[in-house]
């Protein structure tokens, strides 16, 4: 905590709440683990709750404490009770039991529960469910023995991630596809995964693979947290997806979605055993009106052991090599972060910040560097949590990293609500930049949430329906023209001032034309845009293929230059009337004119001494830009002594709407720089 406290000197007056949160989460730890065990041993209610096959028989057990009778129902009983399914309650805890011969189920049956209660009973999906798989007739889920003849064998046994920065490419399995339906494992991993590898990231980030009812919520409203969506395939196929990632060299994390449950009852945990309050608040405090889901009660102890233990299913299991944890700022807070606006330190430490969470939190992530000391884990938060992203050793709740979530927001604005002639160049610093230095975040243009009907891609909302007949090639657009141009820039500015990571999702580095739109009854359950048209990258007659290709060489030269690897950015100037912006980093320097009608001959600025050279400019016309500039030349500072003192000038020529990158040229540099020659793979 003293670490925590000399970092940022402003949390001196919370040392008092500091401290009581740390004693606390030592006592919550205790209390879960009864020091007899460590927190992996607890973190283990997978392996002894839900079906099992061990010492040939079958085992099942299930936690309801409120349930006068369960019974296991299914194609073994004709989905009929019967008093041999009938489980026998083992202990005052709630716990439920059965055993079963092993030729009483078979791989691929399906069954459920039918949970009695005083004065009711219904039918429910096991909680620690492992298959979950939808009638697509009826539509009615169940859930389903999954125990194949063999086991999945794995091929890449000794995958670690990458200790460097993440460049995360977000993605989506059923909508990966081009094909007017939902995607599946398999395809991803044919044909994914190579188009992954190609424009250079180093991570995927899996969204929606926890099971849930409705195709529509993008993975958010989960059902069962121990099940792999089965609309994309089998646990195997996922298992081969996460392995052929890791022999590419590509770490794979995943959406996991502890901040709150869905509702339904039959497939949730919604009054799974007849009361409102097992896994969730009771009353008013158990419900998320703004998302019409469940909220988690953090402070009982089963919630926490069904949590943790789900953390660590999904690494020992399919081998995850991390979480992208949704929803924190819902988690943290008792007003879920809703209309609240985060203006002072005070906002951290008051009474509306939920202790039990921050706990939880703080053990999942201790639970989860325990079991995998390379795991990744990277908290969603608006809010600004201080310490959100700092190590447990040093005070903090233990994430690698955290998201910058006011960018996107911030482009939104200014592409949607401010002409771009009016875009304020020192705001716009600001906003790029202001983040908590002490920890690491990773910054992005847009992601799904972009992207999704009702919102707006940022080239889509720069080009409108000119994207729909003007993108070829040999089609001059002076629309189109400007949203290219606009694109390259903020994705190029928004990743040389990232912290210490960068995210993409997929489809968005080639400018993908069209918003995500589930299928349902507003859209006569279409499949149309949800979906991703890799045809219109690949077409040589389209400008698709610019924006890919700059957008491939960029997050190579942010590897080659290890540009996340050095501190934040440094600025060396800006004029907003004229948009130029101009910084360094890892010895590159990066120059902007945002300006949407003026191009500068010899625009002159202060740059530190030496003899540079131009490695990119998205005026290229490999990139879909005019070819203003000639490629790799060279440029010397000039030393001026005109203003009283010693001053090094660099001198540009700076067309309208452009971004140079000009590497510093020191004795033993290479000559050619950055080595951008897989520029024709895009051609």
């Amino acid at each position: 905590m003293d670490k925590l406290l000399n970092k940022d000197p402003l949390l001196a007056p919370y040392k008092k709440v500091l401290k009581q949160r740390t004693s606390y989460i030592k006592e919550m730890e205790k209390r879960l683990t009864q020091e007899k065990m460590s927190l992996a041993d607890f973190a283990c209610g997978h392996e002894y709750f839900g079906l099992h096959f061990s010492n040939n028989e079958w085992i099942f057990r299930e936690w309801a404490p409120n349930a006068t009778a369960i019974y296991m129902v299914g194609d073994m009983t004709g989905w009929l009770e019967k008093r041999t399914f009938a489980l026998e309650r083992i202990n005052d805890d709630g716990v439920w039991e059965i055993h079963l011969s092993p030729d009483i189920l078979e791989h691929g049956a399906l069954y459920r529960l039918r949970v009695h209660w005083q004065g009711g009973q219904g039918d429910r999906i096991p909680a620690y469910a492992r298959r979950v798989v939808q009638d697509p007739e009826t539509l009615i889920f169940n859930a389903q023995v999954w125990c194949p003849p063999s086991s999945y064998q794995w091929k890449c046994n000794d995958f670690k991630s990458s200790p460097g920065p993440l460049l995360i490419y977000e993605a989506h399995v059923g909508i990966a596809q081009e094909a007017e339906k939902v995607g599946s494992y398999q395809e991803f991993t044919r044909h994914i995964l190579p188009r992954i590898i190609t424009a250079g990231y180093n991570t995927l980030q899996l969204m929606a693979i926890q099971e849930h009812p409705y195709y529509g919520s993008f993975g958010y409203h989960v059902s069962s947290f121990f099940s792999a969506s089965s609309r994309f395939g089998t646990p195997e196929d996922l298992k081969e997806l996460v392995d052929t990632a890791h022999d590419l060299g590509i770490t794979v994390i995943m959406d996991i979605v502890h901040s709150h449950a869905v509702s339904n009852e039959v497939e949730g945990l919604s009054l799974f055993d007849g009361s409102p309050y097992q896994y969730f608040h009771e009353g008013p405090r158990g419900f998320h009106e703004a998302w019409d889901s469940r909220c988690f009660d953090y402070g009982k102890h089963q919630v926490l052991h069904f949590l943790l233990s789900n953390c660590r299913f999904w690494l020992d299991e399919y081998r995850f090599d991390g979480f992208r944890f949704d929803g924190i700022t819902s988690m943290l807070y008792h007003h879920h972060g809703l209309g609240k606006a985060f203006t002072s330190y005070d906002d951290y430490f008051d009474e509306s910040v939920y202790e039990d969470a921050l706990a939880y939190l703080t053990l999942a992530n201790r639970l989860i560097h325990d079991l995998r000391s390379d795991a990744v884990t990277i908290a969603e938060d608006i809010s600004g949590m201080p310490g959100l992203a700092l190590p447990l050793c040093e005070g903090g709740i233990g994430f690698d990293y955290r998201f910058a979530m006011g960018i996107p927001d911030y482009w939104i604005k200014l592409t949607k609500d401010i002409p771009d002639e009016d875009w304020h160049m020192g705001n716009l610093w600001h906003e790029l930049t202001n983040r908590r230095h002490d920890e690491k975040t990773i910054s992005y243009a847009e992601s799904h949430d972009q992207a999704l009907v009702g919102d707006q891609t940022i080239i889509f909302r720069l080009a409108g329906s000119a994207m729909y007949h003007h993108m070829r090639v040999c089609d001059e657009n002076i629309v189109v023209d400007r949203a290219m141009a606009l694109h390259k820039l903020i994705r190029l500015i928004t990743l040389a001032t990232a912290g210490n990571g960068y995210l993409n999702f997929m489809g968005n580095e080639f400018g993908h034309p069209e918003w995500i739109d589930f299928p349902r009854e507003g859209n006569a359950w279409s499949y149309r845009y949800a979906r991703r048209q890799w045809h219109l990258m690949d077409d040589p007659d389209l400008k698709y293929r610019f924006l890919a290709c700059f957008d491939r060489d960029i997050i190579e030269l942010a590897k080659q230059f290890r540009l996340l690897e050095f501190s934040g950015p440094h600025f060396l100037f800006e004029n907003s009337e004229q948009k130029v912006i101009v910084f360094e980093r890892a010895d590159l320097l990066f120059v902007f004119n945002f300006h949407p009608t003026c191009s500068y001959n010899h625009y002159t600025f202060e740059a530190p001494p030496g003899k540079y050279r131009m490695i990119l400019c998205s005026d290229d016309p490999d990139y879909g830009g005019h070819g203003r500039l000639i490629p790799h030349q060279y440029h010397l500072t000039l030393c001026d002594t005109s203003v009283g003192r010693k001053r090094h000038l660099l001198s540009l020529y700076l067309p309208t709407r452009t971004a140079l990158i000009l590497e510093q040229v020191k004795n033993n540099s290479n000559e050619y720089g950055i080595d951008i020659s897989r520029k024709s793979e895009l051609k």
